[in-house]
């Protein structure tokens, strides 16, 4: 029996994928062998030496400490693209609160006062202060083209925008998933120099801190519409709002509001509504928990941000699961410990990412306490498990 500690509401719909037969889930479980969150911040919390795994629920992992989990061999796994269409609407529905200057707009009729006759003159009168422009023939800046850009840019290619795009790091796959129509820009700078609007799908991280700041702000067009959908911190919240006041910068929609960016016109800030869809919130749910469950009980490991990918089919005889420091011979002295117990292997895969490595392996019968004993004793082994 499997234990999953729970740290923030769950999809229902998620959970469902751990057999109660097999599982057993709650928010208060002592020695857990798996963690599920969403935006909890784990940063202060003891690890339970029973952990083997955590799931996020979503895509960002800031809120886990991923290298200490590193350090300790255990996986973090969270669900790249299950939240990409709820954000790509968001991002197109900030588009048009912001081209359309609806929130004025709203905030204006809303505050109307007189019977319907009266009504109708201010309507009239005051309809010409909230004129906006159409998306159809602007130009949209995508920096990051992952699950999320990618619908972005097709997004705005559908509506009739030109699009441009920058990702340094963007796969052949993805490249596959993105319209041809959409113009490769040479750099940050570049696109940012040639468009209307610009939104980021981008973690956050020393390179992508204050992507948008005093410098930048200069070489961008004037009217500019900025979008961060992605995380605080990208857009410099300062520098945009001295730009707004300019001019320079016609809106700002962020899902990250502040202190400094409430109340300011030209502002539109929205409270994290990003990936809050049911649907978002059900597909995330479902990816972790299959890929925690397949971990648990096969070793394999998909969608993990600190972990290889590693993914063998199960043959006749034992798995066992090793997770290691990234240093030579590991293989090969795992390897002789199990030809020392006698103990042949029948399958072995063996991957690596940054200081971590994961090796699979299918042996010919289950090792004894001794022979696990000696496998953990290897210097750098981080932990062994034997699936059965």
């Amino acid at each position: 029996m499997y234990k999953v500690l729970t740290l923030n509401n769950i999809s229902v719909n998620g959970l469902e994928r751990l057999p109660r037969d097999g599982y057993e889930i709650a928010s208060e479980i002592q020695h857990p062998d798996a963690i599920l969150l969403r935006s909890y911040k784990m940063h202060d919390m003891d690890v339970p030496a029973s952990l083997k795994c955590i799931g996020r629920a979503g895509a960002g992992v800031n809120n886990i400490p991923v290298d200490k989990m590193s350090s300790l061999g255990i996986p973090v796994f969270n669900a790249p693209g299950a939240n990409a269409n709820a954000v790509k609407e968001l991002v197109v529905a900030g588009m048009l609160l912001a081209a359309r200057n609806i929130c004025g707009a709203w905030d204006y009729t809303r505050r109307l006062e007189g019977d319907d006759a009266t009504l109708n003159k201010l309507v009239e009168q005051g309809k010409k202060e909230y004129a906006g422009f159409e998306l159809a023939g602007k130009t949209l800046g995508v920096i990051g083209l992952g699950a999320i850009g990618r619908l972005v840019a097709n997004a705005g290619i559908s509506m009739g925008m030109k699009v441009v795009g920058f990702d340094p790091g963007i796969t052949v796959e993805g490249a596959w998933q993105l319209s041809a129509n959409v113009e490769k820009a040479t750099s940050v700078d570049d696109l940012l120099s040639r468009v209307d609007f610009v939104t980021f799908h981008v973690p956050l991280i020393d390179a992508t801190k204050n992507l948008i700041n005093a410098d930048r702000l200069k070489i961008m067009r004037n009217g500019v519409t900025i979008l961060n959908f992605a995380r605080a911190g990208i857009v410099d919240d300062s520098a945009t709002i001295a730009a707004i006041n300019t001019g320079k910068v016609k809106a700002y929609v962020t899902d990250f509001p502040s202190n400094e960016t409430k109340g300011i016109p030209g502002v539109i800030n929205l409270p994290h509504l990003g990936a809050s869809t049911e649907e978002a919130e059900d597909n995330c749910a479902i990816m972790v928990a299959d890929q925690i469950k397949d971990y648990l009980e096969n070793g394999n490991i998909l969608n993990s941000v600190n972990f290889p990918e590693v993914i063998m089919p199960r043959s006749e005889g034992v798995r066992l699961a090793i997770a290691n420091q990234n240093v030579p011979n590991m293989v090969g002295q795992i390897t002789t410990k199990l030809a020392d117990a006698g103990i042949n292997i029948i399958d072995l895969l063996n991957r690596s990412k940054g200081d971590v490595a994961y090796t699979l392996l299918d042996v010919n019968e289950k090792p004894s306490e001794e022979t696990v004993s000696a496998l953990t004793s290897i210097a750098g082994v981080l932990n062994v498990r034997v699936l059965g």
